[in-house]
């Protein structure tokens, strides 16, 4: 995958895939995911990757990470290993019997990035498949239930806000400022949207004294990220498809529809 377009963490394209049960995104990296997710991670089997720090399970001949050491590789530069893919796991026994053909699944999965079935196996109790080229740049993450996809959209975007709008204290340091999540029925309400391929653009964000809003373009669906940044450009020189707007002084959000 040649990138054409410098990776901007301001952006966030989200493809919803309902019937296979994925999200194809940009511009959402695994820290962020990991950090929005933290009390539904456990353990995490390890399909590509080069992280040096992992265990190694004789029958699967593949390495994971236990459910205590996950902090330590969200710290990684996962974004560096070029190709990162995982499937969270419930017990560590279950990767002792794990079928031939299910291990085949997995293989498959990691290597092409798409599923010979859906990829949910009830000795693993998997919640996510997480497939990702360049952490951030290209995504295909699988959930069992898409609530987990909407509670964790709703936490990554009020959390790069707070990155990208930092406070001045007093003795003018900057600081992170905290923005509450946002609601999961008001994204679930963009599911339209979504399923035809979105783009939330904080770098194209306005804000007064009162408000906050962030433009919303309905774009298409894309696998080549650099096809969708090409879209997105087109497509912010109009009018947004929606906003989604926070009150500064309810510290509420609110969708906008154009």
């Amino acid at each position: 995958m040649k990138k054409n377009h410098p990776y901007n963490r301001d952006l966030l394209y989200v493809h919803l895939n309902d019937r296979d049960q994925y999200v194809l995104s940009y511009g959402i990296e695994f820290f962020e995911f990991a950090r929005s997710l933290s009390d539904s991670l456990n353990h995490l089997l390890l399909l590509k990757h080069r992280y040096e720090d992992g265990d190694f399970n004789r029958h699967t001949l593949f390495q994971y990470v236990q459910e205590d050491g996950v902090e330590k590789l969200v710290a990684d530069n996962v974004n560096a290993y070029g190709d990162f893919c995982w499937i969270d796991f419930e017990e560590m026994e279950a990767l002792n019997v794990l079928s031939a053909q299910e291990i085949a699944e997995i293989l498959y999965l990691g290597h092409i990035k798409h599923h010979l079935k859906l990829p949910f196996y009830n000795q693993l109790g998997n919640r996510f498949v997480y497939l990702a080229h360049e952490d951030g740049w290209f995504n295909k993450t699988y959930y069992r239930n898409f609530n987990d996809f909407f509670r964790m959209l709703g936490n990554v975007l009020a959390g790069k806000l707070g990155e990208l709008k930092p406070e001045k204290t007093l003795l003018g340091i900057r600081k992170k400022k905290s923005y509450p999540s946002v609601g999961k029925e008001i994204l679930k309400s963009l599911t339209p949207a979504l399923k035809e391929g979105a783009v939330f653009s904080l770098k194209n964000m306005e804000q007064n004294r009162n408000r906050i809003e962030i433009p919303i373009w309905v774009i298409g669906d894309f696998s080549n990220m650099d096809d969708m940044y090409d879209e997105y450009k087109e497509a912010s020189r109009n009018n947004p498809d929606g906003r989604l707007v926070f009150d500064k002084k309810l510290k509420e959000w609110s969708l906008l529809a154009q």
